[in-house]
């Protein structure tokens, strides 16, 4: 039985790259060593991460005056670190888009110093849209206005991103960096947990504008960006095998032709599965036709009772992980990057099959 896994993060990782890493585990590039047993100060693992770096800014476009650094602590560390560094004795903006800018709105409220304010959300209509956000809305006097570009959970995401004026807008990017067409020029700041579209769990990207690093000591220098900047990325030991295999998902992107070519066959997958919940008459999306992702896809019959037997029944067919999130249940299917055609096409199958078989007769 073949095994197709929708997993929200940890995700589904490219093949080529798991298997060029497997070929590689005992003795990377003759050393006898494996990348996860090397120093992070030898000179191997300085072109692992010089590498990747490079790689990054390639397929990004990501301008010079911008620092890429390779952290820890995941996107829920940024939460905190973001606001530390960039707003105390500020405003910092927020839109709330669903749970995970929730969770970024409540860290920034706990930091000493910084003024909170939400200035649009969609939880009126349970977090199914994006809601407009015009210049107006907008201190101009703010430290950053922060977006969440794709929720996981809730399946939203910014088609454009909302014009600013002089206010940076940082971006938690987690769930569908390297997988649009935003321009990072136009954001001051983008972090993204890498488990998702980049590698393992257990790194974190975050993309700088050098005038946005702060100027006055964090009371931490592993909170501090500067630090962070100034020992690119090596002021402790990184999480060296995660940076490891993401320089070789960058060069799988690559020799696909780029974010471009990537972003095509993702928004191919998605609109295939779109189109099927659209003309069902038993599966529904709760999103936004305007709004909707185009990597985290939820869809559900309206029957608890019957999204459980789908679930049970996906999962007996080997559809791992479609059982939506726990918050708001249904099903829900991360067509990530590295996320097969066909096990889109299967799963399809599979969907109008079920509804042939418990849908109205």
């Amino acid at each position: 039985m073949t095994i197709y896994n929708f997993s929200a993060g940890p995700a589904i990782l490219p093949k080529p790259v798991l298997e060029k890493a497997q070929a590689e585990l005992l003795n990377y590039q003759g050393s006898e060593m494996s990348v996860m047993e090397m120093s992070h100060r030898s000179s191997l693992f300085d072109k692992i991460i010089k590498d990747a770096e490079k790689l990054l800014r390639e397929i990004m476009g990501i301008p010079e005056n911008y620092k890429v650094l390779f952290l820890q602590g995941g996107a829920s560390l940024q939460f905190s670190m973001i606001p530390l560094n960039l707003a105390v004795g500020k405003k910092a903006l927020y839109v709330n888009t669903g749970a995970w800018a929730k969770k970024a709105i409540n860290a920034a409220k706990t930091v000493e110093g910084v003024e909170v304010e939400v200035i649009a959300s969609s939880e009126d209509k349970n977090f199914s849209y994006i809601p407009t956000i015009t210049k107006d809305q907008i201190d101009q006097k703010a430290a950053y206005l922060h977006i969440t570009t794709n929720e996981t959970i809730g399946g939203i995401s910014y088609q454009t991103i909302p014009d600013a004026g002089d206010v940076p807008i940082v971006a938690d990017m987690s769930s569908n960096i390297l997988a649009n067409d935003y321009k990072v020029e136009d954001f001051g700041l983008i972090y993204a947990g890498a488990q998702k579209n980049i590698g393992p769990s257990g790194l974190t990207v975050v993309i700088i504008r050098e005038d946005l690093l702060n100027t006055e000591p964090i009371f931490s220098p592993m909170l501090d960006f500067a630090v962070q900047a100034t020992n690119d990325s090596l002021y402790n030991t990184p999480p060296t095998y995660g940076i490891y295999i993401a320089k070789l998902v960058f060069e799988w992107i690559q020799s696909l032709g780029g974010v471009e070519a990537v972003l095509q066959q993702d928004q191919e997958k998605a609109g295939l599965l779109y189109e099927t919940i659209d003309a069902s008459n038993l599966f529904e999306s709760p999103v936004a036709k305007e709004d909707r992702s185009i990597t985290n896809i939820p869809f559900v019959t309206g029957d608890e009772a019957l999204d459980k037997k789908f679930n049970q029944e996906a999962l007996a067919q080997g559809f791992q992980n479609l059982k939506g999130h726990r918050s708001v249940g249904g099903m829900r299917a991360s067509l990530y990057n590295a996320f097969p055609k066909e096990g889109v096409e299967a799963l399809v199958a599979f969907m109008k099959k079920f509804e042939d078989e418990n849908g109205e007769k």
